[in-house]
């Protein structure tokens, strides 16, 4: 009897049939991942398989079958003895997930508590038990940390433990790796993979990064607004897709060995960072994120700059347009020091629903800065944003829409248009496609690598995704604990690194090969070993 047998699934939402006729199984013991593009349906169905469309006026039709539990027609107590017990869920954003009150020990323990009815003392010694499971050294002090006490890595590995208290039989993880940085992601995909082993329990994995599931999985179910496009092992459905939208999600992958057209830059030196540092705190507390850190950026260029989380590549960019004064050395625009925000130099943000207020239209957003700069003339201010929209490649009739109602790659191109509107001549990238699915990226990287050419801007993009800053950038600077460890013309870096923090990186960027990853699995737990 399979764990999952999922028939004939359907999900409505109102007018709007989100899964169409989804059909699939997976056995006790495999992997299979669910692929495909932002709106294809498939955290709707992860949802739908521990019920968690019930009672909020979803349609939900067709025969779902979980641990040998009948989802549809199970009652409300058989639907919270299979989550967490039998099957248990991994969200995206451990933040949302956690209680940021209470301590990460205290709330896996709570879990365990309700699905077996075991004591306090049993349930804490259980979470201290997973919490060392899932790699969090010194588990038993570290149970008593808050969330906002862990790293995201460290958040995610929280969030495995919470679902491993009760041993389910069924693990479904939704984009568990999406904001983790390269090294990280491969210690979480390493995890899974290693508990799967040991536990014998079943994997379902949401994801949008192909090469995420070729490193995890053993079948792969590629989905397009909400209907199975492809289903097959997964050394066949990336080696030889046979359906075009499969050939097309992959084509939009980028390479680690792609070698980019050389943008064209001058020898002009538009910004320039000398001795750069930034401190946080005081006293014992003091925390330093950049230290001494010298770059230029030409005119016409891409600067890629990377490195994990915490390595201070978001605390530099912020440093470059101002948003942060540094602590020590300056920056220098077209030579002369540069004084507060200066609206030559702007930045384009990760996460384009924090940087753009809800309460207002995009179009007011993106006029904002030409406000700054003195212009009262309405007419010209909405023929300017309509012009910018449509070169951002949005309908300028939106310019009323609010930022809810657009998708995260149209409100990425959003804040595009919004930096444009101050006519900068360099702009900084902070993770600027790293939410965003693989054909998206490609569409707003291709829209970044086109302004550059025609308007010569030079770019500095900060990301943790190396094949992405491979495709775009001129040069790269190499980031680790505040520090620039390595920086030249990109394919001297990504083919010759003479870092071996450098090297480190690059061995941890998922391959579409599964074969090569799992060499490069059994390479890293060797290591691991020594």
């Amino acid at each position: 009897m399979s764990l999952v047998q999922v028939t004939d699934l359907t999900v409505e939402f109102g007018d709007l049939r989100a899964v169409d006729g989804l059909t699939f199984e997976l056995e006790r013991g495999a992997a299979l991942a669910l692929v495909g593009e932002s709106g294809s349906g498939k955290s709707t169905v992860a949802s739908a398989l521990l019920g968690l469309h019930r009672g909020t006026g979803a349609g939900v039709g067709g025969s779902i079958e979980v641990a040998g539990t009948d989802v549809q027609r199970a009652s409300d107590e058989e639907l919270r003895r299979l989550r967490g017990a039998k099957a248990a869920m991994v969200f995206q954003d451990p933040l949302s997930s956690l209680d940021p009150y209470y301590a990460i020990g205290d709330q896996i323990a709570e879990v365990h508590r309700v699905h077996t009815g075991g004591s306090r003392r049993a349930a804490r010694a259980r979470a201290v038990e997973v919490l060392d499971r899932v790699g969090i050294p010194d588990a038993a002090r570290r149970s008593r940390y808050r969330p906002h006490e862990f790293s995201g890595g460290m958040r995610q590995r929280a969030l495995i433990a919470m679902a491993l208290a009760c041993e389910p039989q069924l693990l479904i993880a939704d984009e568990p790796t999406t904001a983790l940085d390269v090294t990280v992601q491969a210690q979480i995909l390493d995890l899974l993979h290693t508990l799967r082993e040991e536990t014998g329990m079943g994997l379902l994995l949401v994801t949008h990064d192909v090469g995420v599931a070729a490193e995890s999985v053993d079948e792969v179910l590629v989905m397009r607004h909400g209907r199975m496009v492809e289903q097959g092992p997964v050394t066949t459905v990336l080696g030889t897709p046979a359906q075009p939208y499969t050939r097309e999600l992959l084509s939009a992958v980028p390479r680690i060995g792609a070698v980019r057209t050389p943008s064209g830059a001058t020898d002009e030196v538009v910004l320039e960072a000398a001795g750069l540092r930034r401190a946080f705190g005081r006293g014992k507390r003091a925390f330093t994120a950049v230290d001494d850190v010298s770059l230029t950026v030409r005119r016409g260029e891409t600067l890629g700059v990377v490195g994990e989380s915490g390595s201070g590549k978001t605390t530099l960019g912020r440093m470059l347009v101002g948003l942060l004064e540094p602590t020590a050395g300056e920056v220098r625009y077209c030579g002369h020091p540069r004084i507060g925000v200066d609206p030559a130099v702007q930045m384009v943000f990760q996460d384009p629903v924090s940087s753009l207020n809800p309460r207002r239209s995009v179009g007011e957003s993106i006029a904002d800065p030409l406000r700054a700069r003195g212009e009262r003339d309405e007419r010209r201010i909405r023929g300017r944003v309509t012009e910018l929209m449509e070169r951002v490649g949005l309908d300028g009739a939106h310019y009323h829409r609010y930022p809810h109602e657009f998708s995260g790659g149209q409100r990425q191109r959003v804040g595009i248009a919004r930096a444009l509107a101050a006519d900068p001549r360099v702009i900084v990238c902070d993770e600027p496609v790293s939410a965003l699915d693989v054909t998206t990226q490609a569409q707003v990287v291709a829209l970044l690598g086109e302004l550059q050419r025609e308007l010569g801007l030079a770019l500095v993009f900060v990301a943790h995704d190396l094949a992405v800053v491979r495709q775009v950038s001129d040069r790269i600077a190499v980031m680790r604990g505040g520090r620039i460890v390595e920086t030249g013309p990109a394919d001297e870096v990504y083919d010759r690194p003479g870092d071996p923090y450098t090297r480190q990186l690059l061995a941890a960027v998922p391959t579409l090969d599964p074969e090569a990853a799992a060499r490069r699995r059994t390479d890293r737990r060797k290591l691991a070993l020594t």
